[in-house]
Formats: structure tokens, sequence, C-alpha cells
């Protein structure tokens, strides 16, 4: 399914949510509440955050605490210490790529691992932190021209940012 130009936000984020979830009905999502909600909890259950984007997207911004894993890897060595039973919360542009680290991490054994669903870009589109080098920007990778539709205009970024600097 392709997304389609010239339909409304509403209409393309439904179109993409019903693709990944036809692509990956058994992929358990999180919403972008339910995670801000989670992390600014003062509790020892934080999640585990993974972005599942690219280095150049990941290089642009990226969720405070995420670690940058390679969604077309079949496993995941740096996660091999953390228990089958930690919360694992995976992301990426829209949320496809992610949806198939899910499945991944599922069918190796870990049983709380989510999709976010809109993902950095409903995140960010919200007006909730991204960070690069550890400081707070107002930038994200827009994947490409088609996916880059559903990320606020003011949000686009072309490319990785040389030095630290836009």
């Amino acid at each position: 399914m392709a997304l389609q130009t010239g339909c409304s936000e509403e209409l393309t984020w439904r179109a993409v949510d019903h693709l990944i979830a036809s692509e990956y009905p058994d992929t358990p999502s999180l919403s972008t509440d339910s995670l801000a909600a989670r992390l600014a909890a003062r509790s020892s259950s934080r999640p585990v955050l993974l972005d599942a984007r690219s280095p150049e997207e990941y290089a642009v911004s990226h969720l405070p605490g995420a670690r940058r894993v390679d969604p077309s890897a079949d496993a995941y060595p740096a996660l091999d210490t953390l228990a089958l039973d930690a919360t694992i919360v995976v992301y990426c542009s829209v949320g496809y790529r992610s949806a198939g680290v899910v499945q991944a991490l599922q069918t190796q054994g870990f049983s709380r691992v989510y999709n976010l669903k809109g993902s950095i870009f409903r995140w960010a589109n919200e007006g909730r932190p991204v960070v690069r080098d550890g400081e707070q920007v107002f930038a994200v990778h827009p994947y490409d021209a088609t996916w880059g539709q559903l990320l606020t205009d003011s949000l686009h970024v072309d490319q990785a940012p040389e030095n630290g600097t836009l």
C-alpha cells in the first residue's frame, strides 16, 4: 500500500496504521501519550528505547536515551544482557520498520516489546522532545519526500548535521 498524496493528515495516518496492522498483526503498540507517561514516571521500570532508523536519521535527532539498532538485523547482540521480560519500546519514522524489529524481538523471546504508534514523527509533531548529542533540537530526518509528508514542515531536515550543527 502506498501513501496517497493529497490526503488529509488523518487519512494518511490511518493508511499507515492500516498498513502496519496488516503486515504485522501481532505486534503490540504503545501510544506516544503512554510512552511519555512512562518516561515521566520516577520509577526504576523505565523502558528501553530502540531507534530502528538509519545512522543518518539517528544523527539528526532521536528520543532521549534511545539506542540505535539496525532494522534489517537478524539478531541484536547489544540486548543480550536484557531480561526477556524487560519493557522495550521500538520506533522508527512512522512505525513500519520498528514493527519488524518488534516482531523479531518477540521471536527471540522478549515478551514486553512494543511498537511506538506513529513513531518519532508523531512524537515530534506533538511537541515532545528529541535530542542530538544530548541537547534538545527541533528537527527530525523526514526519511523521504513521501513519508516526510507526515512530519510537520518546520521539523524537516534533509541531511545529517555536520559537526553537530544544521
